[in-house]
């Protein structure tokens, strides 16, 4: 890296964003835009993939994708044979929550699936590209409670457990060929996902945070930007955790 390097520059990059629709992916894939990269924005439908080739001003930013399909993920990378992304953010995510006693086999395994399997998916289709590149940024969405747990969320805490772990191995692998993977565990994040709870709620769940306030899409943004960036070439097979201090493990 040369002194005269902007180093949260994403100019050249070609990012691929998973579930760029709303909240912290639509955010991400807004500041990678605004740092200089090439982004495309993955939607599960196609009113979604329009919207976002809206707000990201590219025809081509849009894309369908079914994180949990084989066949959806191959198909993407086919598309983008062209144009192979340099930065891939996992942020795609479900969830399905009930104590595990209630829990139905189908929301373990979608939950899994999508939160989880999507990776290996995903990793594995654009790793191709950037090995021969010599050069590449993963990011990985976890969470908050894959690392702390939570009552009625066994299936979303084992999947975003897993990623940590998926996070570290595949580091190792490809560290050597100038690629980081790297996880963001967020913490509580003001988003639609969770406009359903309750002001009482919320506000139990704020007197946990020693920053006094719920985060914003925006906080975990400004993270994966370092993370995809030249100031964040020599960290990898790290989780930074961004919760305001509600869980320091």
């Amino acid at each position: 890296m040369s002194d005269d390097t902007n180093l949260f520059s994403l100019s050249g990059e070609i990012a691929l964003v998973t579930g760029a629709t709303r909240g912290i992916g639509a955010e991400i894939a807004q500041q990678f835009r605004a740092a200089g990269a090439d982004v495309i924005g993955t939607a599960t439908t196609a009113a979604g993939a329009v919207e976002i080739a809206d707000r990201l001003g590219g025809d081509d930013a849009g894309k369908v994708l079914d994180v949990a399909s084989d066949e959806s993920v191959q198909a993407l990378m086919k598309d983008l044979a062209e144009r192979l992304p340099t930065i891939l953010v996992n942020n795609a995510g479900i969830v399905r929550d009930n104590l595990l006693l209630r829990m139905k086999p189908d929301d373990w395994q979608d939950v899994v699936n999508t939160n989880l399997n999507s990776a290996y998916r995903l990793c594995k289709g654009c790793l191709r590209g950037m090995l021969r590149a010599r050069r590449g940024r993963i990011i990985n969405l976890s969470s908050v409670v894959g690392a702390a747990g939570a009552a009625g969320q066994a299936n979303y805490a084992a999947a975003k457990a897993g990623l940590l772990g998926f996070t570290r191995a595949l580091a190792l692998e490809v560290a050597g060929r100038g690629i980081t993977v790297n996880a963001i565990a967020p913490g509580y994040i003001e988003t639609d996902m969770t406009a359903g709870v309750t002001s009482e709620r919320k506000d139990a769940i704020v007197t946990q945070i020693p920053a006094g306030r719920a985060g914003s899409p925006l906080d975990v943004a400004g993270a994966a930007v370092f993370l995809a960036s030249p100031a964040a070439s020599y960290v990898t097979g790290t989780v930074l955790h961004v919760n305001g201090g509600m869980w320091m493990g």
